[in-house]
């Protein structure tokens, strides 16, 4: 009977939380609130991204990062907790004024299991906002990371095998490169990166021998090029299966055997899918002994930069800290403090310009 009411009434996950906590209006609204403070927030991050730290309870923490995504990249955080019953709620945002700080809510995580996953079909500027529950108290692990939408379409290949990009000029000028071209030994396997059906094979003008394979669930069109020889009476094929062999015909016939890439939509045309295959790190393992993290820091030198990003190369100074400055602890990643100031401001300071506050 209560499942059935709230989805009559529509509740959404934090209403329901709201509801099964018998959260007063008051303090429910103090806690959804901080959702504003962290949009406005400034922080961005490189991906994969690894951040440590303790939650107390009505503490009101909010993190938010922001991070560039490309179509047919896959976002995923997730956030561990020493206690299985705390709920993280969580929130990917894309920004599309970044002037006036306008967002759109694209997609919101499973507060269960502290997941929130999305396949990006349009490249920009993303925030992801990540909320505990109001009485949290334990120690947490974020994790984000990224990576592609497909395998990588040559066997065994790697990012490091990618010579020619999407836009890369040809013949002259008088064209722009529609793919990306993956260098590899005559006769290495390509792979279907993902289920499909293969619509066409064979050989004809600029690309040689060729394959194509569509794509259902995407409603695109992979294709192969410059192949050596293809595998015959392709059909219906697995993810993984061999589709064909890396060679120069067409229009490759000057060049070094490889495999032209390529992603068709029928209404956009090519699309660029690099993001789609590109291969991506995975978040290393951050072990911190919890009397690194205290819950407050002072500033112990005479010039402080507080940072957008936890670096001191290709990022901004969000402000000029000053010796003896007081600050609250959010958590930390490799040797930077994630910390909030008294005007409840959100940035990174080395580890070498503050001490504990005991």
């Amino acid at each position: 009977m209560e499942k059935a009411e709230e989805l009559i009434t529509g509740l959404s996950e934090k209403e329901k939380y709201k509801k099964d906590n018998d959260i007063s209006d008051e303090l429910f609204k103090i806690w959804e609130d901080r959702i504003t403070k962290a949009l406005d927030d400034s922080l961005e991050i490189e991906l994969p991204y690894l951040e440590s730290g303790e939650l107390k309870p009505r503490n009101f923490a909010i993190y938010s990062y922001a991070t560039y995504l490309i179509p047919g990249e896959v976002i995923e955080a997730t956030i561990l907790t020493d206690s299985s019953s705390t709920l993280i709620f969580s929130e990917l945002y894309k920004i599309t004024n970044s002037e006036n700080k306008e967002f759109e809510k694209i997609k919101s995580g499973e507060s269960q299991t502290g997941i929130l996953q999305f396949e990006v079909k349009e490249k920009g500027l993303y925030k992801i906002v990540i909320q505990p529950e109001i009485e949290a108290n334990t120690s947490f692990q974020i994790g984000i990371k990224k990576s592609p939408t497909y395998l990588f379409p040559v066997l065994n290949g790697a990012n490091a095998d990618i010579g020619s990009y999407w836009g890369d000029m040809r013949d002259g000028g008088k064209r722009d490169h529609k793919g990306i071209d993956i260098f590899a030994d005559r006769g290495t396997p390509v792979i279907a990166p993902t289920s499909g059906r293969v619509g066409f094979t064979g050989e004809k003008g600029l690309g040689g021998k060729q394959v194509w394979l569509r794509d259902s669930k995407r409603k695109q069109s992979l294709y192969y090029a410059h192949l050596d020889s293809i595998v015959p009476d392709l059909g219906r094929v697995n993810i993984g299966d061999t589709l064909g062999f890396v060679g120069n015909t067409g229009n490759a016939k000057t060049t070094p055997p490889h495999l032209h890439f390529g992603i068709y939509r029928s209404n956009d045309g090519a699309i660029d899918p690099l993001g789609f295959v590109y291969l991506t790190e995975e978040p290393e393992n951050q072990k911190l002994d919890k009397s690194e993290i205290a819950p407050r820091l002072k500033v112990n030198s005479q010039i402080a930069n507080f940072r957008n990003k936890p670096a001191s190369n290709n990022s901004s100074v969000i402000k000029k800290g000053k010796q003896g400055e007081i600050l609250m602890v959010q958590g930390k990643t490799a040797d930077w403090f994630h910390v909030r100031d008294s005007l409840d401001r959100s940035m990174f300071i080395h580890e070498s310009l503050v001490q504990a506050i005991n």
